[in-house]
């Protein structure tokens, strides 16, 4: 065990210890040691300076820094997926305000420790997949090794480039009573955390920037660059530039806020396992109608989920034949496919023996005391002291939770006692440590908590490089030492104090090699151009819902019913025919809403259980926008946060209405009630503007931002397209409910149609006089200077099919969807207003009808053809030959 010679005589020693209890009235908890204080209650030199700071800023300003950071942590989209929590994928990340901090020399002791731990996990692993001489020689009991399913058959014998297979290691680092170190888990495979570390230093040395100077802590950027460098070299092929991807299970992961952090953090791209493919031994990336080889897989996913066909074949996360590749050496994992296998519990009982046979060393950082029940000897010493352990699976495969002994009744010990008998070799006793505790903000008050600090290495060269700091994970109460986030715990920014000046870096190293310009971006996975290409459909479908629910309840607002508003019974049919909301205000029970509308016009805005509701869409948009986190900016992720008030999230201070359908609260009931007078009323529904007001201008702000943001690469195209799409579906439909047959009087629903169509500034602005029918159908449908008709749509449809990628010499001739668009848009621009206008004898506009008709149908052919051409990957891929070479 690491241990701390100072850790007690450090804070004697201190001529400014300040009492616990007079910092912010913390009392340490009794029977663990203390992160800040010493046993004599005096506080531990390296703390000293930062509770210093805190005296200054005083309760009532950490408070508001705290709730400062706390909306930061939500407007960033930090999130941390539990499963069965109802806050589903938008669990916002737990940050403590007050960090861990940890002092040089203890700092110095953890990564020599590290270093040696991670150096022999890679020496076992390369033996258990080499020669087994560690299971031949009798220094690790082929029961560990041979029943694991950790231990990858199919994954022996492989030569890992540079002979490295631990390129990220993480260790769960514990402090027990007598100060020192101890690892209580090792995690070798898909080490999560790093990310969340990195995010929980920007939050926090934003809040408390001060302190973070004065404490002199040590910068993350260099750990991060030269796990960059150690992908780089190990790619068998374009060493220079190779293609290095992310791979992730998906957006329902419990860290995959993390996964979309990291791969634009390090500049990779972030893919799924359908996203790559096999080929001739060579993994590929599907892009946009081509595949792009992949040099290195960067993973988050374990093991057995990586390739279906090899190891586990119910996974639907995978890449097919991604063993087959490895073992062909043309492409690289980090992790190395097998390393789970070094989590597996009971090897913690064999380090030490181990780390002499393979390091010719003795283990520095010792693990948690760890007895393997398999050996007779360690089942009868954990069998006569189960009082003071802690049961765990000897294997990470078979499924129980600690068990605690001091928890137990007698009966309980007594059937746990036979349990291990009856088969020994599936369980590991642990000797129970009392974690050390630091204070954590509750409320107003500081509290003690326990806590595990997660730190990493990242391989390089022949050695490793520590993280100068880490995760640091707290329980959820003093009253328990499990430290999960799962069952609640929270997190703190873990600060390594420097005895100097601090190097300033970034992940941006210095010049060296000239690197070639280039201006790509052509590595779209096409999975995440079509979730780019719903997005802005979904953008696109929730403000054009908006802006017509507006302009009904603006009528609504303004008029004391139906017969001063004769529009409004076809505006409410089109938000029928808008929403996909059927029955509505069409078919049966139309009679029932349409002189009160109140009831359904709150479901279509609010009701997230009917699918076509704006409160549903939002949803989706939300949905997609996730999937999608590392293709968007931070700034367009908050814009998109605004629209919480729709979707039920209490995150921002939005008033929100029951979620039940049906239901409305008082403040958002557009319905009538007995004794409500006209002022009720029209507070209710103003209520309501103010919320579509604010969902039309986040919209608006959201789409500015992908036209000034974003580069003209492929994926703004498929945002784009969608959007342009959505707004010809949504012009079309709108103009077909409405102006398609003759209505008497007219000019209201003209009035109203400019107003949703948000072109009433223009109209006015060229037509002073009387609003007529001819001139609102020029400006929607073949006004190319109008933003919002129909043919400008088309012309920004066609400009972006023009730019998507297509082998020319392969396809000489108009693809598809560039017929489909040059004939949509001959037809619009050819288009006669005045006869467009024109109704027969039975008031209907054949011409109008039969053109909209055409149009409509031209759109989803356009969806298709663009599946078909650039989302699709079949075996005889047009694009295959060129691309493999």
């Amino acid at each position: 065990m690491v241990t701390t010679a100072n850790w007690d005589q450090t804070a004697m020693q201190s001529t400014r210890g300040t009492p616990a209890t007079n910092w912010l009235g913390y009392v340490p908890a009794f029977g663990a040691s203390d992160e800040v204080f010493g046993a004599n209650g005096e506080v531990h030199a390296h703390w000293q300076g930062f509770l210093d700071s805190l005296e200054l800023l005083g309760l009532p300003e950490l408070t508001r820094r705290w709730e400062e950071a706390q909306h930061l942590i939500r407007e960033n989209g930090v999130t941390y997926n539990v499963y069965g929590d109802p806050r589903g994928m938008e669990r916002p990340w737990q940050l403590d305000p007050i960090p861990l901090l940890i002092s040089s020399e203890d700092a110095k002791s953890l990564e020599e420790g590290l270093i040696q731990r991670g150096r022999l996990l890679e020496a076992l692993g390369q033996d258990l997949y080499g020669p087994q001489r560690c299971v031949s020689l009798g220094y690790l009991p082929p029961e560990v090794v041979y029943p694991n399913p950790a231990f990858l058959r199919s994954c022996h014998g492989i030569r890992w480039p540079k002979n490295r297979q631990l390129h990220l290691y993480g260790a769960n680092i514990g402090r027990s009573a007598d100060g020192g170190f101890c690892v209580l888990g090792d995690r070798t495979q898909a080490p999560s955390g790093a990310g969340y570390a990195l995010e929980n230093r920007l939050v926090l040395s934003r809040v408390l920037p001060d302190a973070f100077r004065d404490c002199r802590v040590q910068r993350l950027a260099f750990f991060f660059r030269t796990l960059q460098d150690t992908l780089r070299a190990i790619a068998p092929h374009n060493r220079d530039n190779p293609r290095i991807v992310l791979l992730t299970p998906g957006p329902y992961n419990e860290t995959y806020f993390e996964h979309a952090y990291l791969a634009r953090y390090l500049g990779y791209t972030l893919v799924e396992g359908g996203d790559l493919t096999v080929r001739d031994n060579r993994v590929y990336l599907k892009v946009l109608g081509a595949l792009q080889p992949v040099d290195v897989i960067l993973r988050r996913l374990d093991d057995d989920f990586c390739d279906p066909l090899e190891l586990r074949p119910d996974s639907f996360l995978g890449v097919p034949g991604l063993v087959q590749a490895v073992h062909a050496g043309n492409v690289a994992v980090a992790n190395a496919l097998g390393t789970g296998l070094l989590e597996t519990p009971a090897l913690l009982a064999f380090l030490p023996g181990l780390c002499r046979f393979l390091l010719r060393e003795d283990l520095k950082l010792s693990s948690v005391p760890t007895w393997w029940c398999g050996e007779p000897r360690a089942r009868d010493h954990v069998l006569s002291h189960l009082r003071d352990m802690v049961i765990k699976p000897a294997l990470a495969s078979i499924r129980m939770e600690p068990i605690f002994g001091d928890e137990l009744t007698r009966e309980q010990r007594e059937e746990l006692a036979a349990r291990i008998k009856s088969r020994p070799q599936d369980f590991v006793g642990e000797h129970r440590l009392r974690l050390s505790t630091a204070p954590v903000f509750a409320g107003d008050q500081l509290q003690p908590r326990h806590l595990v600090l997660r730190t990493y290495l990242a391989a390089h060269e022949d050695s490793f490089v520590a993280m100068p700091g880490g995760l640091t994970r707290v329980s959820a109460s003093a009253d328990t030492m499990v430290v999960s986030m799962q069952r609640g715990g929270g997190s703190k920014d873990t600060w390594v104090l420097s005895e100097g000046p601090v190097q300033q870096l970034t992940l941006l190293g210095p010049g060296g090699v000239p690197l070639e310009i280039t201006r790509g971006g052509s590595d779209l996975p096409s999975r995440v151009a079509d979730n780019l290409y719903w997005l802005g459909r979904y953008v696109e479908r929730a403000e054009g819902l908006t802006r017509l629910l507006r302009g009904v309840l603006v009528r609504l607002t303004e008029t004391s019913g139906l017969a001063e508003s004769p529009e409004l019974p076809t505006l409410l049919r089109t938000v029928t025919l808008m929403s996909d909301c059927f029955p509505g205000f069409i078919g049966d029970g139309a009679e029932l809403h349409l002189p009160a509308p109140g009831d359904e016009l709150s479901a279509v805005i609010h009701d997230t259980q009917r699918v076509g509701s704006l409160s549903s869409t939002v949803n989706m948009l939300w949905q997609l926008a996730a999937t999608v986190r590392d293709r968007i900016s931070n700034d367009m992720w908050r814009v998109l946060g605004d629209l919480s008030s729709l979707r039920g999230d209490q995150r921002f201070a939005h008033a929100s209405p029951t979620r039940e359908r049906g239901a409305a609260t008082e403040s958002h009931s557009l319905t009538r009630r007995a004794g409500d007078g006209d002022g009720s009323i029209h507070r209710t529904l103003s209520d309501e503007l103010d919320l579509l007001d604010r969902v039309v201008i986040t919209l608006a702000a959201f789409g500015g931002l992908a036209v000034e943001s974003m580069t003209r690469s492929a994926g703004w195209r498929f945002l784009d397209m969608g959007r342009k799409l959505e707004r010809a579906f949504h012009t079309i439909t709108l103009l077909r409910s409405t102006l398609t047959t003759l209505t008497t009087p007219e000019g209201p629903l003209l009035e109203a149609v400019l107003q949703v169509a948000d072109s009433s500034m223009t109209y006015r602005r060229r037509y002073q006089g009387s609003v007529q029918t001819a001139a609102v159908l020029d400006l929607l449908l073949a006004d190319e200077t109008n933003p919002r008709s129909l043919v400008f749509q088309f012309a920004a449809l066609a400009d972006d099919v023009e730019f998507l990628p297509r082998d020319t010499s392969v396809q000489p001739r108009r693809t598809p969807e560039q017929r489909l668009m040059l004939s949509s848009l001959t037809e619009l621009r050819l288009a006669d207003a005045e006869q467009l206008a024109q109704p027969d004898e039975s008031g209907d506009r054949p011409l109008l009808q039969s053109l909209l008709s055409r149009l409509n149908a031209n759109l989803p052919a356009l969806s298709d053809a663009l599946t078909q051409t650039y989302l699709s990957h079949l075996q005889t891929s047009r694009h295959l030959g060129t691309n493999l070479e």
